[in-house]
């Protein structure tokens, strides 16, 4: 033997790593970029251009010098003297004087995201009013797998019930959106809690297969269930929520309704209905953060965080881990259910399209780049996951494609999310 450690990352099997990895990245971008499947009555695959293929082959040389120059790179940026940011430290303040200086700053920014729709074009804050619902999205997942450590891939089911029940409520009875609302979360919340049963048992991938399972069902359900759903079709004509009976419409739609602005006597304007979703998503997920941090602090918090370390410990402690999941999938469920809601009556419109996979993974991805339980860290990747693909819409083509080459490099450098959660911690003097 020639005593190397066992680990040890020897030049032969650095060069496997690096033709694996740039072999991947060639087929992958060739199968997705290098050919177009041209449709009609007979369908043909054409070359794509010249400057592809460039592209093409230029990732995968990049790929593999990254490869073979990983340990090198790594020991470059680990020796920069990168500036850091000044560093505040709350451990001198007690835990009052912390939650007084908290509520201060949270109504500040809750003052400056009210005002700003006033100071902005309308296409802007209906990207913002987007970028809440995933927030809420991403808040209620997190319940789910950042606190209780359960790998959902199916939460888009959840979202989907919120968003039908709306739509067939308000179609087959006629009832309002504020009616709706709580009746999505409740009907949300009843399917969380179906789903917690058959998964008590399961753990890791055969969970993640379960789950995944389960939000495929409820899109061919809701695909194929035509006479209720409409099918592929789906619903439209979903009316927007109204102001205390006053619509943001030019006319009122129902019967004892009267418009927003003529009630006011002002001109219409259809930037106010803009603002008003805006202003309600606002305050839905100001609800959703107040009942998860409340939640985080009682015991069912502590509960779910000892199911995420170590649910054998969890167990041993006297702690009934049915309850504890089926509390995380019943509860994270119900925001879904609201944020589907609140979808369906901002679009006007949803189909089962509009609950695929892809939505669960990108609700995920921000559960993980935002960092484990981390609720302010959900936020800011709801942020990036949602406005960056709208800043570069000449990258549409590739989206997906970049949307996976963050996630290798956050996992690579920062496996942590952008803010990991941080719980507030008291230490005792040596007396």
């Amino acid at each position: 033997m020639s005593g190397l450690p066992s680990n040890a990352y020897t030049p032969d099997s650095k060069l496997t790593s690096a033709l694996i990895a740039s072999g991947v990245t060639f087929a992958l971008a060739f199968a997705i970029m290098g050919m177009k499947l041209q449709g009609g009555l007979s369908p043909t695959l054409e070359a794509a251009s010249t400057q592809t293929y460039v592209l093409i082959f230029t990732a995968t040389a990049l790929v593999f010098l990254f490869q073979m120059t990983r340990e090198k790179i790594s020991a470059f940026f680990s020796f920069i003297p990168w500036p850091r940011l000044p560093r505040y430290s709350t451990a001198h303040l007690s835990q009052s004087k912390r939650d007084q200086r908290e509520k201060v700053v949270t109504l500040l920014f809750v003052i400056a995201a009210l005002i700003w729709p006033f100071i902005v074009s309308r296409g802007t804050v209906d990207l913002a009013t987007l970028v809440l619902i995933y927030v809420m999205l991403g808040l209620g997942l997190n319940i789910v797998v950042g606190l209780a450590g359960l790998l959902d891939l199916g939460y888009v089911a959840f979202y989907a019930v919120g968003a039908y029940s709306y739509a067939l409520l308000n179609q087959y009875f006629g009832l309002s959106f504020w009616v709706c609302l709580p009746i999505a979360g409740l009907l949300a919340a009843s399917f969380g809690f179906i789903l917690g049963f058959p998964v008590l048992r399961l753990r890791g991938d055969y969970l993640a297969i379960v789950t995944l399972g389960f939000g495929e069902i409820i899109r061919i359900l809701l695909n194929n269930w035509t006479q209720l759903t409409g099918g592929p079709n789906g619903i439209g004509g979903i009316p927007k929520p109204a102001l205390f009976n006053l619509e943001f419409g030019r006319r009122a739609k129902e019967a004892g309704n009267q418009p927003f602005h003529e009630f006011f006597g002002i001109d219409y304007d259809t930037g106010y209905k803009v603002i008003f979703l805006y202003i309600l998503a606002i305050l839905l997920v100001l609800a959703t953060l107040f009942v998860i941090r409340r939640l985080t602090r009682m015991p069912i918090g502590r509960a779910w965080e000892a199911l995420r370390e170590d649910e054998i410990a969890c167990r041993s402690l006297g702690l009934n881990r049915t309850i504890i999941k089926l509390s995380a999938f019943t509860l994270g469920a119900s925001f879904a259910g609201f944020a589907g809601a609140f979808f369906s009556a901002r679009q006007g419109f949803i189909s089962p399209e509009s609950f695929s996979f892809i939505e669960s993974a990108i609700i995920l991805a921000i559960v993980v780049l935002g960092g484990m339980g981390s609720q302010l860290g959900i936020i800011l990747a709801a942020v990036a996951m949602t406005v960056l693909p709208e800043l570069a819409r000449e990258f549409a083509e590739y989206r997906m494609l970049m949307f996976g080459l963050m996630m290798v490099l956050m996992m690579i450098w920062r496996p942590q999310g952008l803010l990991p959660m941080k719980r507030p911690q008291m230490e005792l003097e040596n007396v």
